[in-house]
């Protein structure tokens, strides 16, 4: 896919206000560390992760989305009534129906001839949600759209600690396959697309490729009818090994493809936006991908895991911390469990203030 006329206006993010370090996660799990002989240190030591964010305890989705859409608006520049489409896009939903999205329009202030509707691709989310975007500003349908998500992981760490203190047929085997649920933080973001008539930016969207191997769809699950403790919250089962090479694996194919499709080389790139996991998955990634780790943005080791809004977040932050400036031409590197990938190329020139 090639973008002629579609411009990223603004990428912002809401920050949750409850710091969780990792440590203070290990310490409640004392008793199964002891009794499996698991050392201290082990979760930061895995996965980079030294703390993450939680908004406060039964905080919906939907109300911190709102407002983050309304902070990326008013960003933006761009009138209300330019506005086409609104796309809610984490995994975390206020409830199966209606839409999240319903109250997030209700709220943004946007016009009643908009599309709203939820997308829903595990951490690939709010990618998806802005290529769909970009398509209906390239084919002239809309002028402007948002896509914005919020990822709220508290439930599930909580839910993940207080199961396993539970089970006492936990081994140093099983364990394995719940650490990656101690990796998720919370976040939310948005992304602000429109036609470049309406830009005051210049950032141009210029394309990408989506790419899926589905082959390896039960890696990574959670949240099904078998999925959810008696209290409601969600469980997780991930075998990050094999993901880890599954996914990476699957970047590879894309980013071969993807600089095909923009006419990019590997030295075209300035920066880099990766979907944030942990150290082993960004290393191993940028490895293969022949990809300098100083020209990525990291983020996973003050925010964990934070789903679809992680790689959105990152490049939010990376703007407004000047690690993406004018001129630079910025890869977007996006995965999530399934496996889908997508990958998109930017050309920024201006940062809204």
């Amino acid at each position: 896919m090639k973008y002629r006329h579609v411009c990223v206006e603004t990428i912002a993010c809401t920050l949750p206000p409850h710091v969780v370090t990792s440590e203070e996660l290990e310490a409640r799990l004392e008793p199964v560390y002891t009794r499996l002989g698991l050392p201290e240190g082990r979760l930061e030591l895995m996965t980079g992760i030294h703390e993450r964010r939680f908004f406060d305890p039964g905080t919906l989705p939907g109300q911190i989305s709102g407002e983050t859409v309304r902070k990326a608006i008013a960003q933006s520049g761009i009138p209300p009534e330019a506005f086409g489409a609104l796309i809610h896009g984490s995994v975390c939903r206020d409830q199966m129906e209606p839409a999240t999205a319903a109250y997030v329009h209700a709220v943004s202030g946007l016009p009643q001839n908009c599309l709203v509707l939820d997308l829903s691709n595990a951490c690939l989310g709010l990618l998806n949600g802005a290529a769909l975007i970009a398509d209906l500003i390239e084919l002239g349908r809309i002028r402007a759209g948002v896509v914005v998500g919020t990822e709220i992981g508290r439930p599930l760490v909580e839910g993940t600690i207080d199961r396993l203190l539970r089970d006492e047929n936990v081994t140093r085997k099983s364990i394995k396959l719940e650490f990656a649920s101690l990796t998720i933080g919370s976040g939310s973001a948005a992304i602000v697309l429109c036609d470049e008539k309406l830009s005051r930016t210049g950032n141009r969207l210029l394309g990408g490729i989506a790419r899926a191997d589905t082959s390896h769809h039960e890696l990574c699950a959670g949240g099904g009818s078998n999925s959810i403790d008696a209290d409601g919250r969600p469980q997780m089962s991930t075998d990050s090994e094999a993901l880890l090479y599954a996914g990476v694996a699957l970047a590879e194919e894309t980013w071969e493809l993807t600089r095909r499709e923009l006419g990019w080389t590997n030295d075209s790139v300035d920066k880099i936006v990766t979907h944030q996991v942990g150290k082993a998955h960004r290393q191993l990634l940028l490895d293969k991908l022949g990809l300098p780790l100083e020209k990525d943005f990291p983020t996973v080791q003050f925010l964990g895991n934070t789903g679809a809004a992680a790689l959105p977040t990152a490049a939010s932050l990376a703007v407004e911390r000047g690690q993406i400036q004018a001129g630079d031409r910025v890869a977007l590197l996006g995965i999530g469990s399934g496996l889908n990938s997508m990958m998109l190329g930017m050309h920024w020139q201006k940062t809204l203030i």
